[in-house]
């Protein structure tokens, strides 16, 4: 079943295909992994029963940090981890096939970019590259070695190697895509107040406790007025996933065709929607976590919006979480 259904999770084309193989997939994580099957069980959960994504439960993003969860026998060849920065215990995803998560990631970066290889693509990510096991730090990784621009890099403290290569790139006209988390973005903005115009600025993550955390809506207008942008990107993905999505301005996030977002009611964890203007729970539905878990509750509070798209209001404190996780205890 799995090369078959693997080989259709990225050429999906319409609600009815995602429909199909979502609970395709559904069926075949109930039956093969134990945390689920268990998570399943203990809400009394019948699969049979289940025909749609809303009415599939979702795993809560904190078993990927208490357990191992995994579908099948097949062993892991990468783990990754996430920050922990939290002051909670880190995340971990459990990664059978790493070319199912290369094979993810490149296709959403081109469905909504266009390909790498036309793109000096820069990154300034200091929290993630001082982790060996970072998901995001893989990927970027491997989109600049795809970008075929051989400035493109991973830049640490070179801001003026890094200042001086956007501008040739730019005179040259190359794509250019400068890749950051949010700290270091504002710590370029503030000491250098460089003219980025004409760059695809993408922010993500968040200030890792590095600064004062920011709302995206004040970020965003820091770095424009800074960087003298018109909009500034963004890239929405965590540990837990091996697909992302992705704004291209105001905080509007949207998804590849083999990834959807409901929102979940905070008091009913089990009530779930995909009706736009709704605000609540993130639940994330990412169809290349065929081997771990494809059906998660985020701890992220989100809106619905049209045609699928969403925005990311913050983190659910932590009564909203505990009322998540303790619906199964």
């Amino acid at each position: 079943m799995i090369p078959e259904i693997t080989s259709r999770i990225f050429t999906i084309g319409n609600h009815a295909d995602f429909l199909r193989v979502a609970l395709e997939i559904f069926n075949y994580q109930a039956l093969n992994n134990e945390i689920y099957d268990r998570f399943l069980r203990m809400l009394g959960s019948d699969a049979r029963e289940v025909n749609s994504p809303g009415g599939i439960p979702f795993l809560p993003a904190g078993f990927f940090r208490d357990h191992k969860v995994i579908t099948g026998k097949l062993k892991e060849t990468i783990v990754f981890e996430s920050s922990g920065t939290s002051g909670t215990s880190t995340g971990r995803h459990y990664v059978i096939d790493t070319s199912l998560y290369e094979s993810s990631f490149l296709r959403a970066f081109s469905f909504f970019y266009g390909d790498p290889s036309q793109y000096f693509i820069a990154a300034l990510l200091p929290s993630y590259t001082e982790r060996k096991n970072s998901s995001l730090a893989y990927m970027v990784n491997d989109l600049i070695r795809k970008s075929d621009y051989p400035a493109s890099g991973f830049y640490g403290d070179n801001i003026s190697e890094l200042l001086t290569h956007i501008r040739e790139a730019k005179s040259v006209n190359r794509k250019v895509l400068l890749m950051g988390v949010s700290f270091a973005l504002l710590d370029l903005a503030e000491t250098y107040h460089p003219d980025l115009s004409g760059v695809i600025v993408m922010e993500t993550g968040g200030m890792k406790g590095r600064r004062k955390e920011l709302t995206r809506e004040e970020l965003h207008a820091v770095l424009k007025e800074s960087f003298n942008v018109e909009n500034i990107h963004s890239e929405y993905g965590m540990t837990e996933l091996l697909s992302q999505a992705y704004s291209k301005g105001d905080g509007r996030f949207f998804t590849p065709p083999w990834m959807k977002i409901l929102i979940r009611d905070p008091q009913d964890p089990l009530s779930v929607t995909d009706e736009p203007g709704r605000t609540g729970g993130i639940n994330i539905i990412d169809l290349a976590n065929i081997h771990s878990c494809s059906f998660i509750a985020t701890d992220d509070l989100g809106r619905l919006h049209e045609q699928g798209s969403f925005e990311v209001l913050g983190r659910l404190d932590n009564s909203d979480i505990r009322g998540c996780n303790l619906m199964i205890g």
